[in-house]
């Protein structure tokens, strides 16, 4: 048996090469602005995830100043009724050694 020769082989195992008609005056536009597009798609993008990164600090920030006010006031709010609870128990005190001197 002999090899095949190229034009008894499959039409489909044959590749040509694509006769592109659009010229390139045209296709030289669209490319660059079909490029430009993706460019600017690619900065609005980027510029949006850099607003919501700060966003996100700006709200970390917050949360822990909150935070941190939050425990403040709690100490406070313990250190004054740890003080009222002195006083109410002074105050009893006080009555009660009014009653017994009577």
């Amino acid at each position: 048996m002999a090899a095949a020769s190229p034009e008894a082989q499959a039409p489909s195992a044959r590749v040509e090469p694509k006769a592109y008609k659009s010229p390139q005056r045209k296709l030289v536009p669209f490319f660059a602005q079909s490029r430009d597009q993706w460019k600017e798609k690619c900065r609005s993008a980027k510029a949006s995830l850099k607003q919501f990164k700060k966003k996100v600090q700006r709200g970390e920030a917050r949360h822990r100043r909150q935070h941190e006010q939050l425990q403040a006031l709690a100490r406070e709010v313990g250190q004054l009724q740890a003080e009222n609870r002195r006083l109410a128990e002074a105050l009893a005190a006080g009555e009660k050694k009014e009653r017994g001197a009577e």
